[in-house]
């Protein structure tokens, strides 16, 4: 059965945070589906402007049964929209609470996972400098870090290792390993 994963989507997403994991995931053969937290199915990038449509948005999702894995791109003002979106963070905090991966890079541990209390008492990575705003967590200086079902990356440069690191989560090592060796990571 494959493994079944949602990336949200915000406007304001940094580019690569998001488009990364969705490109080396499906090439893991993991069904990916990318979530526009608003109504509308086009979500703009933070950069280049880039214009995503969405497979769907949150208000069509049902619950986190579904579901294996959350992934949660970084950028601003794509992370504050996403911590500002109450169903976004009910559907991460059920996915997390359900014992399956919630995923978040650059300003998403501390701006969307943190408020959810999902970091609390783990350990965790961000983009540099955010960390100070979390007390009650363990802040590593590695580029992804791994505590139980949550995986934590710094930033666009870490991306890809971050994705692996959900490959090899979701599916093994293995797995993973081809996918880095394809991408040439």
């Amino acid at each position: 059965m494959s493994k079944k994963v949602i990336v949200l989507l915000a406007d304001g997403f940094e580019d690569v945070e998001a488009v990364t994991p969705i490109d080396y995931l499906r090439r893991a053969g993991i069904e990916v589906t990318t979530v526009s937290i608003s109504r509308n199915l086009t979500v703009t990038s933070k950069w280049g402007g880039i214009k995503l449509t969405a497979d769907t948005t949150l208000e069509q999702i049902s619950g986190h049964a579904d579901w294996d894995a959350v992934i949660i791109p970084g950028g601003m003002p794509g992370a504050a929209n996403l911590a500002s979106s109450q169903a976004a963070g009910n559907l991460v905090k059920e996915i997390a609470a359900a014992g399956k991966i919630a995923a978040a890079i650059c300003a998403s541990p501390v701006l969307v996972l943190a408020p959810l209390g999902l970091i609390s008492g783990k350990k965790f990575t961000c983009y540099p400098g955010m960390e100070k705003q979390i007390a009650d967590a363990s802040w590593q200086d590695d580029r992804v870090v791994v505590d139980g079902n949550i995986i934590t990356s710094r930033a666009a440069g870490t991306t890809g290792e971050w994705a692996i690191a959900i490959i090899e989560n979701l599916l093994d090592k293995a797995s993973a390993q081809k996918i880095a060796e394809t991408v040439l990571l």
